[in-house]
């Protein structure tokens, strides 16, 4: 067989905190190596990361081996020695599940579960799990279950004829064909009812971000790889309680919260899901209305877990992931994260980052400094006669921008400075000839 077999090893690279009581599957891992030339991943790099996706589901590793595939089979993805040989293995190790790291084609999913006799999931399907069992608002659960059906619905055909050839052909064959239009048709109404309960979501949200765009406060979105410590630098930052776990996709659901940042100006904090490599676009395009939240940013927070080795490839992944989501655009301050973790002589470094530790609070500072001199670069000049009446004003110019002088007279008070462009409008009719 070609490739390498290993037994589970203590440590995955990844710092685990799954709960190991009751666990429902014992599973074989496969990881594959097309022999491609310089993947931002290596195989066994996205191999490891599929072994703590299983552990987050609560799944059981009892062994993983890496394939090299130099041409993939259309009906297994691999050769029919390499499926026997982990048939064998699955036997000796009692698994219930064979877990691939691809995405299989219905036909080659039923072909290879024919041969190793248990089921066989890929990679899709161990995400779309784990995300629906992290969902934890009616929200998430909306978009999880839109997602498993669009993955569902092009398998129903190999289904139904699995189905048909173990029912027997007689008697099979027209209930078996007008079943499968019952269920498309059905599984098709669901998906119409998902959009419809989620497109109510979409709107809500897109009304919520109006309103917070009236109050004129910029809006920060944090974005990183899944379990990069985006909760945790969201807590650090704003003393709110976001869940925190050392678990891939422990948070799907966005979070906003107020930050008060060095100069006394107010911003928005949002967090939502992480991103991760070949996340499945059926992923961000059922996620589209938790996504939308960090779409609207006016500035980027990447948070990197400086202390994995595979922080160079995690970055290039979320950059990936932005291109997609059109965000490639939006400016971008570079936070390397768990600096406390990171080990001696492991030094990491971009232009422009900033080293910290939301666990330990270390350079949270240069933080919000960061955050509010990348805000400023969008302020305006202004010099501005505020009569008393519109004291409120003031109270903007001072809350929002820098003031730079200030003169009380007897019809209202003259501040000169910068605000944020956003705001400039608010000022026209009050502004001082240059």
């Amino acid at each position: 067989m070609a490739g390498s077999v290993s037994k589970r090893p203590g440590s995955t690279g990844q710092k685990s905190g799954v709960d190991w009581h009751a666990p429902a599957e014992r599973a074989f891992l496969v990881g594959l190596d097309f022999l491609r030339r310089d993947p931002v991943w290596t195989p066994a790099q996205s191999l490891e990361e599929l072994e703590f996706l299983a552990l987050t589901a609560d799944v059981v590793v009892t062994a993983s081996t890496l394939l090299r595939v130099r041409k993939p089979d259309p009906a297994t993805l691999i050769g029919s020695g390499q499926a026997a040989e982990i048939a064998r293995r699955v036997e000796e190790d009692d698994c219930q599940t064979v877990i691939f790291d691809a995405e299989l084609l219905p036909r080659q999913q039923r072909n290879l579960e024919k041969i190793v006799k248990v089921k066989v999931v890929d990679r899709t399907t161990l995400i779309l799990d784990v995300f629906a069992a992290h969902a934890r608002t009616a929200e998430g659960k909306l978009q999880v279950e839109r997602a498993q059906i669009d993955y569902v619905l092009p398998r129903l055909s190999e289904l139904w004829v699995e189905f048909s050839r173990t029912a027997g052909g007689i008697g099979t064959r027209g209930p078996g064909e007008t079943q499968i239009e019952t269920d498309r048709r059905e599984l098709r109404e669901r998906i119409a009812d998902l959009d419809r309960q989620i497109d109510r979501v979409r709107k809500r949200r897109s009304q919520a971000r109006a309103a917070r765009r009236k109050q004129g406060l910029p809006l920060i979105g944090l974005v990183g790889y899944t379990n990069a410590g985006k909760s945790s630098l969201l807590n650090a930052l704003t003393g709110a309680d976001a869940l925190v776990q050392d678990q891939l996709f422990a948070t799907l659901d966005p979070l906003t919260r107020k930050l008060e940042l060095a100069d006394g100006r107010r911003a928005l904090l949002t967090d939502t899901v992480g991103f991760i490599q070949r996340l499945p676009e059926r992923l961000l395009a059922a996620f589209r209305a938790t996504l939308e939240e960090i779409q609207a940013a006016d500035l980027l927070l990447h948070v990197v877990d400086v202390s994995l080795p595979t922080r160079s490839e995690q970055i290039d992944s979320v950059v990936e992931t932005l291109e997609l989501l059109e965000m490639a655009g939006t400016p971008m301050i570079t936070v390397l994260n768990k600096i406390d973790l990171a080990g001696d002589g492991d030094e990491f470094d971009l232009p422009g980052a900033i080293h910290a530790s939301a666990k330990d609070g270390v350079g949270l500072d240069d933080v919000r400094a960061a955050i509010g001199a990348a805000l400023q670069t969008g302020d305006v000049p202004l010099g501005v006669a505020i009569p008393f009446a519109e004291g409120r004003l003031v109270d903007l110019f001072h809350r929002e921008g820098t003031v730079e002088s200030t003169e009380f007279t007897e019809s209202g008070t003259i501040l000169r400075g910068r605000v944020p462009e956003r705001f400039a409008g608010r000022f026209r009719e009050f502004e001082l000839p240059d």
